[in-house]
């Protein structure tokens, strides 16, 4: 039997508005589009973006994900990630960048409630 070992969690996010998602996480986020799913034409969007190392699925699927939830990634030059995120004047989210005690924090809100809280340890 081989030993269990986890590979990575992958997010999913409930998304309404393709434009609306595409200025979010491509324009504001930097992320590219890895693949699309649908099962016809005229059918809900099931879609991969990424950022390096950061994978997302974003879907219009009624069932598959709950708006308003909440990802932590970990990650490591966040200052650099916020002065990128605040150069781009993005006019629905400006994020801050917050010392929570031992980890420094920026979260930012897609069109559909959903919170990418990124985190950087510092102590």
């Amino acid at each position: 039997m081989a030993p269990i070992a986890f590979q990575r969690a992958v997010p999913v996010f409930r998304i309404f508005d393709i434009p609306k998602a595409h200025e979010f996480y491509l324009d504001f986020l930097g992320f590219g589009i890895d693949w699309e799913h649908r099962y016809g034409d005229d059918f809900p969007l099931y879609c991969q973006v990424s950022r390096g190392d950061l994978v997302l699925h974003l879907t219009e699927h009624s069932g598959d994900a709950t708006p308003g939830s909440t990802a932590c990634i970990v990650m490591t030059g966040i200052r650099d990630l916020h002065a990128q995120l605040s150069a781009k004047r993005y006019r629905f989210n400006r994020p801050g960048l917050e010392d929570a005690g031992g980890r420094l924090e920026c979260t930012v809100i897609d069109p559909f409630g959903n919170r990418l809280r990124f985190m950087e340890v510092t102590g």
